[in-house]
């Protein structure tokens, strides 16, 4: 399992808030739709390149870098904070 997947300590909201912000001004959509629950495919529609141009831009925002096997995983955005939430810290 990748230190991705490990449930990390309580997600910090500043951080969860910005994920889900980033989200749905990249994907243009209501940020009140995304929650730690929201699936991408299912409730917001986004395919596995929609995914990844995402991931690119919260790599950019947060000055990380997630790797492709944990992409494949992320499939809610709870997913992903806790991808960037066991990042190392810079």
């Amino acid at each position: 399992m990748s230190s991705c997947m490990r449930q990390a300590p309580a997600v910090n909201e500043d951080v969860a808030m910005k994920v889900r912000n980033v989200i749905a001004d990249h994907l243009g959509v209501d940020a009140k739709r995304v929650s730690d629950e929201t699936q991408f495919l299912k409730d917001l529609g986004v395919d596995w390149l929609d995914r990844l141009e995402l991931v690119i831009v919260i790599e950019d925002q947060f000055g990380i870098e997630i790797a492709d096997d944990a992409l494949d995983r992320i499939e809610v955005v709870g997913d992903l904070i806790r991808c960037i939430r066991a990042q190392p810290l810079h």
